[in-house]
Parts: C-alpha cells; structure tokens; sequence
C-alpha cells in the first residue's frame, strides 16, 4: 500500500521550527483555519477561541500519549570488542516492557551485537527482520526502570527544520501522561489548561486514549516503509465508547485531536478491540465510524496524513484549502499552526 502523493510547493519560512513560546506566543495562540468539510469554505481565526467552533453535547478526544526523547547513543560492542562508539539509535516502537524496535544508524549492528548506553543500561540485538531497516532490541531493564533511563539519557526526534536542541519539555501536551510515544502527538500541542476549561464550561466533553507513535521517517528514502507495516500500540477505555455512542445518539459530533486519535478510534470501530497495535491505514476510500471531525496540525508534501484528511474532506477541498493556507503564510509542523475540519 502507498500513500497518495499529494505533492505541493512549501516555502522553508513556513517551517515552524521555534515552539511558540519561544516566538512570543501562547501555546493556545497559534492561528487555526476551519476548513467546511461539505462545501470547503475556510476560515481564519486563532486556537484559543475554539469553543466557538464546537456545540454543547460535542466530544473531543485526545491522545495523551507521552513523548519519550527517542534518540539514544551507545556503544557497539561484538564479543566484547567495541566495533563503534557513539552510534544513534532511534527507537521506533515499544513490543514489551524490556523490547523495542529501533533504527540503529549503522550498517554495523548485527545479531547478538551489544549496545552499551551507559554504565547500567545496554540492550542486545535479538532480530534482524529481512526487507526492514529496523532491529529489536532486548534491554538490559524494563518497565518504570527503563523509561527512567531513557529519560535520563535520550533526546527528543527533531527534523531538519529544528535548528534547536529544545528540551523534552517543549515535545509534549499540556495532558500528556503515559510514556511511549518517539514522536510527539502534536495535534495536542496547542491545547492550554484555560482552553480545556473553557470547554467544558460550554458543555463540550473531552476525553483522553493513548496511541504511542512510531518513527514517521527513517533518515533516508531508501528506508521508507509501506504504511501497512506501520503498527502502533493504542489503548481505549470502554468508557470513552460509551461517551462516543451516547454523543452520536444525541446529536454531538466527536471531534479527534489529531490523525493518532483518528488511527485509534477507526481500529477499535472496527475490530472491537479496545486494546493492541493497529497497522490501519485510512484514505477516502475509508468510511469513518468514530470520528465526525479532526483537529490536527498542517501536514507536509507527500504526508501519508494527508491520506486520511481525504476521508473527512473531498481531496480537491483540501487540496485548495492548504494551497491558501500557504497564501496566508501558515505555520507547519509540530510547532506550527493548526487546522479544525468540521
């Protein structure tokens, strides 16, 4: 499966690469552009006044995932002989307490080979998946003990548009929570405490699920991986598909914060499952059963998002909307602007 290649030009100024803080702004005062779903109108306004948008009696569900600074350096040892120092590993998906896949950035690492990250912390190459950039690794610790260790020792993913090395602090939402995402959820970036308040004091609902995500890019095009091999762990509560059913029946639109809380919704409508990994990839072809409509942020050319934007608003709608989003000198990516469609 590939994704559609919807490609356009985007100016490099247009690459927000400060958080907003940093640019003299809240985080809840970035612009947003609504974008009609049915008739592809926009409009242009700012984050903060969201609740304008929304209905009493709607729900918006976030991820609160948490950011895990996924970018690690260790030793390469084989037979106890150091075969490299200093090699980057980027984990890319947790499968246990103690194991994860990861993109180890050498052409080194082989089965059995060790990764020494510190005195107390190593992990073991225990797979080598054929066709896949990416190895398993075994820790040397699991649980709470390991993610304390990647805290300490780990950096946030940054892209080329990042000039900064800005802490963890500025990867993650207001309400992020459970540890296991390598990159941030950032549709929830912009959300403020006031905001969530002055939702819930117009009567809209809010809820939270977790989907961990994984690597969106491997360094080079060559280690592109199909969407269908794309899998992330999520986890709802039977609660949140109980607010979802009486909110559908009572009129109210779900609103998902960002293309993870789409991913996670959309699989559990479908299989029933309320907990696992989801490789599911939605495009215009998917008919939506959870979500009425999406916050999320601006997406790059080529983005597989973009796919699943097409199953909430026809293609040539979207495609006119972000060209004037580009007129109007939007901000894009994880510190960037953001794009309510209703």
């Amino acid at each position: 499966m590939t994704a559609t290649a919807f490609d356009f030009y985007l100016p490099s100024e247009l690459n927000a690469s400060h958080p907003p803080e940093r640019r003299g702004i809240r985080r809840d005062h970035v612009r947003m552009m609504v974008l009609d779903k049915k008739t592809g109108s926009v409009s242009h306004d700012h984050f903060f006044r969201l609740a304008d948008y929304l209905k009493p009696g709607d729900l918006v569900v976030m991820n609160n995932s948490r950011t895990v600074p996924a970018i690690l350096k260790a030793g390469l040892f084989r037979n106890t002989k150091c075969i490299q120092q200093e090699v980057e590993i980027r984990l890319a998906r947790r499968r246990n307490d103690e194991t994860w896949d990861a993109l180890i950035v050498t052409e080194e690492a082989r089965l059995g080979d060790i990764l020494q990250f510190s005195s107390d912390l190593s992990a073991v190459v225990i797979d080598m998946k054929e066709g896949s950039p990416l190895k398993t690794i075994l820790f040397s610790k699991k649980g709470t003990d390991l993610f304390n260790s990647i805290y300490a020792i780990g950096e946030p993913v940054r892209y080329e548009y990042i000039h900064n090395k800005w802490g963890l602090d500025y990867y993650q939402t207001v309400f992020a929570s459970h540890p296991g995402s390598v990159e941030m959820p950032s549709a929830g970036r912009a959300f403020s405490w006031e905001l969530l308040f002055n939702l819930q004091k117009k009567g809209i609902e809010l809820d939270f699920i977790q989907l961990h995500t994984g690597l969106s890019y491997l360094l080079d095009d060559d280690l592109e991986t199909s969407p269908a091999d794309n899998y992330e762990e999520y986890h709802l509560s039977e609660k949140t598909i109980e607010k979802i059913r009486k909110t559908k029946e009572s009129g109210g639109r779900v609103i998902a914060v960002g293309t993870t809380v789409v991913r996670a919704l959309e699989s559990a409508g479908i299989t029933g499952a309320l907990n696992g990994v989801t490789n599911l990839y939605i495009n215009r072809n998917f008919k939506l059963k959870m979500a009425d409509g999406i916050i999320t942020g601006f997406h790059e050319p080529k983005a597989s998002h973009l796919d699943m934007l097409t199953a909430f608003v026809p293609q040539n709608l979207l495609w006119n909307a972000y060209e004037g989003a580009i007129d109007q000198r939007y901000l894009w990516h994880e510190f960037g602007d953001m794009n309510l469609i209703l």
